[in-house]
């Protein structure tokens, strides 16, 4: 029996998104980078990896992909990461930003502080295998300041949320993709994208 590889896309405008590319492939995907909406035709899921949120908008906006970024969320998955939580989320505290706005949170840019601020410690995740922990990887992290309704954290540092899943859209201020930690890429591939990825993964 012969299994077709779910094909994800990454966004390949700014970042790091190779890393992503690898955990993707490594948790059974076929990855294509995606700077077209030619690029998405093809795409299950997709994947707004870290970089700088305003450059990584203004690279959006250059080529015309909001529209096609909403419309392909419609229907499809969405995982962001970091600056892709900022792009994906509803209000930034503090700073005049178009986003793609698909996600009822608001967010702090920097809000663990800036680059020297980074650090690496345990994250509390609920997904579809009951309560774990794993490594999370800060980089001039975001803060998820509140979160709407309709949205569900799954994950946690101490007691703030970290990881958050509204229907299709999965976002997280930390790194994944820098980690040998595949969970989160698999639930993203396999819960999500296989599944259908429409539920709101509350219990």
């Amino acid at each position: 029996m012969v299994t077709t590889r779910p094909r994800i896309g990454v966004l390949g405008l700014q970042g790091d998104f190779s890393k992503h590319e690898k955990s993707l492939g490594m948790v059974g995907a076929d990855v294509i980078q995606v700077r077209t909406e030619e690029d998405l035709k093809d795409c299950r899921g997709l994947v707004i990896p870290g970089g700088e949120s305003t450059t990584l908008m203004l690279l959006i906006q250059r080529g015309n992909l909001q529209e096609p970024l909403r419309e392909f969320s419609r229907m499809n998955p969405v995982m962001g990461t970091c600056a892709g939580l900022i792009v994906l989320a509803s209000k930034i505290r503090g700073v005049r930003m178009e986003t793609l706005d698909l996600l009822d949170i608001e967010v702090e840019r920097n809000g663990f502080g800036r680059q020297a601020q980074s650090f690496i410690d345990s994250v509390t995740l609920e997904m579809d295998d009951g309560e774990k922990s794993m490594e999370g990887v800060f980089i001039r992290a975001p803060r998820i300041l509140a979160t709407g309704e309709g949205v569900t954290t799954l994950g946690w540092w101490r007691e703030e949320p970290v990881m958050v899943r509204s229907g299709g859209i999965l976002a997280l201020t930390f790194h994944p993709e820098l980690t040998a930690d595949h969970r989160i890429h698999r639930y993203f591939v396999k819960e999500m994208v296989a599944a259908g990825g429409r539920e709101s993964g509350a219990a």
